[in-house]
């Protein structure tokens, strides 16, 4: 082959090639374009929508829903203000009603809780109380010695998560206890090994990552009254640690943490 030849290969193009690459171009500015539509003004427009249809639903009209920043950043975290004249059942459910809005990242008053407009506890949302509720009688099993969750309580799992769901956007803190049987590194290593297996169960039913924190401490902490060789010491317990995230980002997306 003459160097002449050599050049034209080495230099042309190939139609299929150029034409291939042309539309990988297109998918890629089609792809950025819907990514921007979907985290942008539009998006958050669109969610306000949602949520005002959402509280409306709840016999909230009347409370005000500010997905923005005191920054003036776009968030998906909905500050709710106003609402004097309801009670605190009706300003609760609102809330709850707006946090469960697909996209919504948590729901938060303007004075700083997750309750009523004045911060009065009867508006709260009791998201923990209602999960200790649940866990009074029934708990989160595993099989001996291991870190996955028995299929038996996928359903107190759901129930769990439902419950959360108005205290997304605040830290939610997962720890794993055990009994005093047995060596206590390994007791650690295994509550540990469950917070998390907890944790990642709750993303897969919509709690976002980012707001889960799973640690887990042995058989440091029993039961008040029980013998810490007691096999009812073995537990998952949910603390809520935040009302608000610590630095939203001026357009919080949503995505699988």
């Amino acid at each position: 082959m003459s160097e002449g030849a050599t050049g034209a290969i080495a230099f042309g193009v190939n139609p299929f090639r150029a034409a291939i690459v042309l539309a990988g171009v297109g998918v890629t500015a089609a792809i950025a374009f819907a990514a921007n539509e979907f985290v942008g003004p539009r998006f958050i427009a669109g969610l306000e929508r949602e949520a005002i249809e959402a509280r409306d639903n709840a016999g909230g009209a009347g409370i005000d829903i500010a997905f923005e920043t005191y920054l003036g950043w776009l968030t998906r975290h909905a500050e709710l203000s106003g609402g004097a004249g309801l009670d605190s059942e009706a300003r609760t459910e609102a809330a709850r009603a707006i946090s469960r809005v697909p996209g919504v990242g948590g729901v938060r008053w303007r004075d700083g809780t997750s309750g009523g407009p004045n911060g009065d506890e009867a508006g709260a949302v009791h998201c923990q109380e209602d999960v200790e509720a649940i866990l009074e009688a029934r708990s989160i099993r595993f099989p001996e010695a291991s870190a996955d969750i028995d299929p038996a309580s996928e359903q107190l799992l759901n129930e769990v998560a439902e419950s959360l769901m108005p205290c997304v956007g605040s830290i939610i803190a997962i720890t794993g206890h055990t009994d005093g049987n047995g060596d206590e590194n390994a007791n650690l290593a295994l509550s540990r090994a469950r917070a998390n297996a907890v944790r990642w169960a709750l993303i897969g039913r919509g709690i976002p990552a980012d707001g889960l924190r799973a640690t887990g401490i042995g058989s440091q902490t029993p039961l008040e009254g029980l013998d810490p060789r007691d096999p009812a010491n073995r537990r998952i317990e949910f603390s809520v640690i935040e009302s608000a995230p610590i630095m939203p980002t001026p357009i919080d997306t949503p995505g699988p943490g």
